[in-house]
């Protein structure tokens, strides 16, 4: 069923047209707001946007003053706010031409002016529930994608591929996870890992990270994409540091339970790799792949020899400040890579 009670607004510089399409639209339950030109259109629409009161429907008359609706529809497909407002042209103009070009505009539909009453509240009421239908989509897209990945695809698109950026990796899990798991029962397990999720995502993205996996009781998260991130090795310090401390406030709560306190290793590498969307068609995700990756992965699983909760490579230690106090453990071997690796304990006071 369409949605009732819809907030539309309506543009044509004909105030006679304005009063009875409003009038028209209110008898079917919606609320109605009506400008004479197109300026004040867009003009009303990026306010109500803005003010987190959008309008649900946009019916546009072609021929208007200061701007006219093909204008309009130039404009909406050109702000990323507003490119997916359902637009009813309603119009006098007649010809095939002058349809197919609102609709390769980004029109919904097109009714020729007198509008017919029946017609009109079928073709509202069907722009509405694809709108709908939109929205619910949008909101899948951000419940299992980050507010990054989800603005993302609003302004680019999906596409499978990825492209090189500079930026930095980081890896963690929870030390012993498989030992503990057989001491508990499957709802305790997925008690800690929810809160566990929670309390590191809020870590993350607190300094501009992105969580793009979670496996288990592992997670990989990404500091400079799909948004490009100025200091994105000292913004992964800064959340390693942060998820330590919250490890350590979870602890104690565990505790105090009775429960067996946790520890978390994280790896953390700088460098070129490649970003992008991984997957088929029907189902994808958003990653980074290459040697930058590998390393923080194998540096995460280094902090169990190594008796470190986090280590850094080379690359992310020359992206932090004097802010940090580090430890240079040296060339190391690390499983997996062929040469030793310049690798750097993160100072945090927490046990691994």
């Amino acid at each position: 069923m369409a949605e009732r009670g819809a907030r539309l607004l309506v543009a044509d510089d004909n105030k006679v047209n304005r009063l009875l399409l409003g009038r028209t639209l209110e008898l079917h339950g919606h609320r109605i707001a009506s400008v004479e030109n197109g300026r004040k259109a867009l003009e009303m629409l990026q306010q109500a946007q803005a003010s987190g009161q959008p309008f649900d429907l946009l019916l546009l008359d072609l021929e208007m003053p200061e701007l006219d609706g093909f204008g309009v529809l130039q404009a909406l497909a050109a702000d990323v706010s507003l490119r997916d407002l359902p637009v009813i042209v309603t119009s006098s103009l007649e010809g095939v031409a002058q349809v197919a070009r609102c609709i390769e505009l980004g029109a919904d539909d097109y009714l020729h002016k007198p509008v017919n009453p029946v017609l009109l509240k079928a073709r509202v009421g069907s722009s509405l529930e694809k709108k709908r239908l939109r929205d619910q989509q949008k909101d899948m897209v951000r419940r299992f994608a980050t507010a990054e990945v989800a603005q993302d695809l609003q302004q680019s698109g999906f596409a499978l591929g990825g492209r090189r950026i500079t930026g930095t990796v980081m890896f963690s899990d929870i030390r012993g996870f498989t030992a503990l798991v057989e001491r508990q029962s499957p709802e305790d397990t997925i008690e800690l890992l929810n809160t566990y999720y929670t309390l590191m995502f809020e870590a993350i993205s607190g300094q501009g990270g992105v969580v793009n996996q979670m496996v288990g009781d592992g997670l990989m998260a990404i500091f400079g994409a799909p948004l490009p991130l100025a200091d994105h090795a000292a913004a992964a310090a800064r959340a390693a540091l942060e998820m330590q401390e919250m490890v350590a406030l979870l602890n104690a709560e565990r505790v105090a339970e009775g429960k067996v306190a946790i520890a978390i290793g994280i790896g953390i590498a700088s460098g070129e790799m490649v970003a992008g969307y991984t997957g088929t068609q029907h189902r994808a995700t958003y990653t980074c792949v290459g040697d930058t990756v590998n390393l923080a992965a194998r540096l995460e699983a280094h902090t169990k020899a190594a008796g470190k909760p986090v280590l850094l490579d080379g690359a992310a230690r020359a992206g932090l400040g004097a802010a940090f106090e580090l430890e240079a453990l040296g060339a190391t071997v690390v499983a997996g890579k062929r040469e030793p690796v310049e690798v750097w304990a993160l100072s945090t006071g927490a046990p691994c």
